[in-house]
């Protein structure tokens, strides 16, 4: 007798884009059952499908046959940013200022149901994106990746910068929409399990995905969406909604919604965050194609990650237990779940006298934190490492330091650690804030607390009186010990 076949998994649920649109019946109840169901699909399956109505649906479908006729059947990527002006000679596929306007709206809209959802208001994050309309001689930090695939990208032709089907993608924005003329994205859900997420979708669908920066900005309440290209033979429109440089990514109104933050989630530039992430994945990459050691690389899945870490503190799970139902907690949601007495997965009864260690959860969750501090370790020393870099090309050049082609070459009396004077302060000094004309206004005077070094001699700054942080280059700031022998020397 044959084994009983067990039924395909759901797939993510489809959730029309009006529905879950910020409007004047936001508060009405199918406006808050689309949201839910939004949130559901992104939690149960790391992805959700958009559908878009129909005069967008039109500007998608005409963008992905402009992407076909542009590439004439030749496997290409190109990526396309409102702002950017083409350089001489270069062409670009028809249709792409109004698919980045349409895709870039309803990636806003994604981004602010999900807010709605987490008990936030709906533009809590509008501050950290750009500027809508965009700035003229503004280039967009979003952008929107226009490729066509082939079959002869199955026996490793792919062109350069392409990525290969096999290998794993998580974006480093906040959300990502993805649409094509064919089905072709398989996702990780949270146990792990790849499913193709798109296999009913149509051209005029998007498929909806999550980002490292939404996952910290959320301090982990969003997961993390890993998917991968199964299709080889399609074009596709691939919209990545990014942070603006010049954003702080920080988990306060998490914290004010009443949420818990893990103490991994602190408040990073996004330039730095995207060195970081950046870093990160290369070095993922570069394990990946080393079969010996790819086979055993499962530290860098985020949704293992996510499987061996408390939801409510983020913390990796040390002390999990294991409940008579054979379901695991661990840290907060452990106290949560004794405090109810209740399991919140299959809401069975716990005893908490029945409560037993689970030592290979815990023998796991161990490994992967091991792992995660080693990464930290080695992006802080490639941070050190550029800064001091940045450090020792301010140096003046002497005679016998340089070469012919402008390469600096430092002696035996320089070899030693420079500190470039873009870098005066240290983390935890107190500054004074001078400001220049595009600082603030409710900041210049105030007394502030160095908590972070930038790159580029910029800072991020906490005022003392008020808490709020700003992030600032050298020449803006003043040690506050400085002035006070200054004030001293004019009283003499």
């Amino acid at each position: 007798m044959s084994s009983p076949r067990h039924p395909p998994p759901p797939p993510p649920a489809r959730v029309r884009l009006d529905d879950v649109a910020v409007h004047d019946g936001a508060a009405a109840p199918a406006y808050a059952r689309s949201v839910a169901a939004l949130a559901d699909s992104l939690a149960r399956r790391n992805a959700a499908v958009l559908e878009l109505p129909a005069h967008d649906a039109a500007v998608v479908r005409c963008a992905l046959e402009s992407a076909r006729a542009f590439f004439r059947g030749r496997a290409s990527v190109y990526v396309y940013r409102a702002g950017r002006t083409l350089e001489d000679g270069e062409l670009s596929p028809a249709c792409m200022s109004d698919a980045f306007r349409c895709l870039g709206k309803a990636a806003r809209v994604a981004l602010c149901a999900i807010a709605r959802h987490l008990r936030l208001r709906t533009d809590v994050f509008n501050h950290l994106l750009d500027d809508t309309p965009l700035p003229i001689n503004e280039v967009s930090s979003s952008e929107l990746l226009v490729a066509y695939s082939h079959e002869q990208l199955q026996s490793g032709q792919a062109p350069m910068g392409f990525l290969r089907s096999s290998m794993p993608e998580v974006d480093r924005g906040f959300v990502t929409l993805v649409a094509s003329d064919c089905p072709g994205i398989e996702v990780c859900d949270p146990n792990g399990h790849w499913y193709l997420a798109d296999g009913g979708s149509g051209p005029t669908d998007l498929l909806l995905l999550t980002g490292r920066a939404l996952s910290h900005v959320t301090a982990g309440l969003r997961p993390i969406s890993q998917y991968r290209a199964s299709n080889e033979n399609r074009a596709s429109l691939t919209f990545r909604l990014m942070p603006h440089a010049n954003a702080v990514l920080g988990c306060s109104p998490i914290l004010a919604a009443g949420h818990c933050i893990g103490q991994i989630h602190q408040p990073i530039p996004a330039s730095q965050f995207m060195d970081d992430s950046c870093a990160e994945e290369h070095a993922v990459s570069s394990r990946l194609e080393e079969p010996s050691e790819s086979q055993g690389n499962f530290v860098s899945d985020p949704s293992l990650r996510s499987v061996l870490s408390d939801p409510l503190s983020g913390a990796f799970l040390e002390d999990a237990m294991v409940l008579s139902c054979g379901h695991s907690f661990g840290g907060l949601m452990l106290k949560k779940v004794v405090e109810m007495a209740r399991c919140t997965i299959c809401h069975g009864e716990v005893d908490p006298a029945s409560l037993f260690p689970n030592l290979a959860l815990r023998a796991v969750a161990t490994v992967v934190k091991m792992e995660d501090d080693r990464r930290l370790f080695h992006n802080a020393a490639l941070r050190k490492r550029r800064k001091d870099v940045t450090g020792h090309t301010d140096v003046p050049k002497r005679a016998g330091s340089s070469k012919d082609n402008g390469e600096l070459v430092l002696d035996a009396e320089s070899s030693a650690p420079f500190k470039g004077v873009q870098y005066p302060f240290v983390v935890g000094e107190r500054v004074l804030i001078m400001g220049n004309k595009r600082t603030p206004e409710k900041f210049v005077g105030k007394e502030a607390v160095i908590t972070s070094q930038c790159l580029n001699g910029w800072y991020l700054v906490k005022a003392v009186d008020s808490g709020e942080s700003i992030r600032l280059q050298y020449r803006s700031l003043k040690k506050v010990m400085e002035l006070q022998m200054q004030a001293l020397a004019f009283l003499r």
